[in-house]
């Protein structure tokens, strides 16, 4: 299995501005991930 290149601190703080209400392409922008990869790490 690929390495993530993002931690799981990364993963966690991006999943929890989105839940206070950041818009999900301004915080996919701040980390320099895919939309799609976001919605990923929120399964």
């Amino acid at each position: 299995m690929k390495r993530s290149k993002f931690s799981e601190e990364q993963v966690a703080f991006a999943l929890r501005q989105v839940k206070a209400g950041s818009p999900v392409g301004d915080v996919c922008r701040q980390l320099g991930v895919s939309e799609a990869t976001f919605y990923a790490w929120g399964t």
